[in-house]
């Protein structure tokens, strides 16, 4: 289960939706989640479907990796449909003890599933095609207005970025730790819940310590190289818009438009 978690994860390549400025790639990212929770029809879902599947081939990431991200949350995207469906009123269907199906719950049901999966996809997509650093400058410059009422800007996407990039490192190293913990005769599967947590105490702290070690390697290591935040920092890569930016932007600021239209 910990190796289908691909959030944070980056796929190298040469493609468009790679070549796009981080900052475009943030804010379609934005219009796509307005787009997923304004659409009411079902048309509407179908352009967002056939917009996700024309990204996904462009970037040539795969269907199999985002599907794969998929699987941790496949409980929550169940149990959200299942509270949807029964719990909604409306015209009857049918009925049986507590429970009451109507039209509008599996209307609703339907409609979340998709929303919940749309969302998920999108978002992975956008960091299996855009490297951390590339993301953070993204992400600082869109921020950059907020340095005039003295947010720390810079700090802030530094440590969104860092915390995307160690996301896959400290999966890795929970699958190690559990493997060894079972090499052992330790046993996270069976039992009460009480049990299962209790397992989980000899797989937690030896965890706490890895990542504490990693974030007091990390601060020495950017003490060494002489980081001081924002303050005198220059950029190797100066962010610059193109012409593929505009027309992208144009694009989803048309779907979003669109979406409301359908309404």
């Amino acid at each position: 289960m910990l190796k289908d978690i691909t959030l944070g994860q980056f796929f190298p390549g040469d493609t468009l939706a790679h070549k796009l400025d981080p900052r475009t790639k943030l804010l379609v990212t934005v219009f796509y989640v307005v787009a997923l929770f304004t659409a009411k029809s079902y048309i509407a879902y179908g352009v967002l479907i056939l917009t996700l599947i024309v990204a996904v081939r462009i970037s040539r990431v795969g269907a199999k990796a985002l599907f794969k991200g998929l699987k941790p949350v496949l409980f929550i995207i169940a149990f959200t449909a299942l509270l949807n469906l029964f719990y909604t009123p409306g015209t009857e269907l049918c009925h049986f003890w507590i429970f009451r199906i109507t039209i509008e719950g599996v209307r609703a049901a339907i409609t979340m599933m998709l929303r919940i999966t749309l969302l998920i996809m999108g978002t992975f997509l956008l960091t299996y095609t855009t490297s951390p650093i590339r993301l953070t400058d993204g992400l600082e410059s869109l921020l950059g207005p907020l340095k005039k009422i003295k947010v720390p800007v810079h700090e802030l996407a530094m440590m969104m970025s860092i915390a995307l990039r160690f996301i896959p490192t400290l999966i890795e190293e929970t699958d190690k730790i559990m493997s060894a913990q079972k090499a052992r005769g330790a046993d996270f599967e069976t039992g009460s819940l009480m049990q299962r947590a209790k397992a989980l105490v000899p797989l937690l702290v030896p965890l706490f310590v890895s990542a504490f070690r990693r974030a007091d390697e990390l601060a020495t290591a950017m003490e060494c190289r002489c980081y001081h935040g924002d303050e005198g920092r220059t950029k190797l890569n100066v962010l610059h818009y193109q012409t593929r930016d505009y027309l992208v932007l144009g694009y989803y600021a048309v779907l979003v438009a669109a979406v409301i239209a359908l309404r």
